[in-house]
């Protein structure tokens, strides 16, 4: 899908992307927009399924990076078969773009809209005490599009910045997801650690783990590690590499965090 021109629309969580994704997609001569898994034309769902209709915060989170293989293959398809002009992409960061872009088969942005560009920080102030306040999420979506598989609760509709003829095209839908309000999942570091020591197994490479080190901040994870090493024929930096895409491509899937940043510190080489 080489012809498909991307742009990125990247802010933090509850800063108001969605709200805004309509207006600023048509600003930028943009029809289709990618947000939480879903596809959406004109207040309209082309294809995929909303991460806010899932049951808890982990799902939702490898639902809108399109963890799952037969969501990304329909939306992949969609895209492949249609093949728009133009996309924009909704995502909390610029590795979340990338995630997304490389499960989709599609290309790096052309240019990347930050919340802060179309918002004042008042406003992203308000947006993110109003998500913490009343945990509701806005779809740039119709009513009518959402109400059908969706789990959760239909709060509200407003109408977007963007006023066009289509009254579906001009309007959002606030919903209230089921990991809202019925509790949240939450992954303990004893977890996370556990999960590390299996990653960094590795034939008989590691002779020992001499420090594990984790940081979670939100939705991301940064990790340090310390070995002793087994050359076995191999180069301490190969084996190192293969550990830290180890532990990312691990961490990522298991988890459905963002990781941050994987170190990895070769104390002692065995030959």
């Amino acid at each position: 899908m080489s012809d498909i021109e991307v742009t990125a629309f990247v802010g933090p969580a509850g800063t108001g992307k969605s709200h805004r994704a309509t207006h600023v997609a048509r600003q930028h001569g943009i029809d289709v927009i990618i947000d939480d898994g879903l596809v959406i034309s004109r207040g309209r769902i082309l294809a995929g399924r909303s991460a806010k209709s899932e049951i808890n915060r982990l799902r939702a989170i490898k639902r809108a990076i399109f963890e799952y293989p037969e969501h990304r293959d329909e939306v992949s398809n969609f895209l492949a078969k249609n093949s728009p002009e133009k996309i924009m992409i909704l995502a909390t960061s610029d590795e979340m773009i990338a995630k997304i872009t490389t499960r989709l088969g599609l290309n790096s942005p052309v240019k990347t809209i930050r919340i802060s560009d179309v918002s004042t920080p008042v406003e992203i102030e308000a947006a993110l005490r109003e998500r913490k306040e009343k945990k509701q999420h806005v779809v740039p979506a119709a009513k009518a599009q959402i109400q059908q598989n969706f789990a959760g609760k239909l709060v509200s509709q407003i109408r977007g910045f963007f006023k066009g003829r289509d009254k579906e095209e001009s309007r959002n839908t606030i919903v209230k997801p089921l990991f809202s309000f019925n509790g949240k999942v939450t992954i303990g570091s004893d977890a996370i650690i556990e999960l590390c020591n299996k990653l960094l197994e590795l034939r008989n490479h590691v002779r020992k783990i001499r420090s594990l080190d984790i940081k979670t901040d939100d939705d991301r994870i940064s990790v340090s590690v310390e070995v002793d090493l087994n050359l076995s024929g191999r180069s301490a930096l190969s084996i190192a590499r293969t550990l830290q895409r180890k532990l990312r491509m691990g961490l990522s899937y298991f988890t459905g965090m963002e990781i941050r940043q994987v170190n990895i510190k070769v104390n002692e080489i065995f030959l």
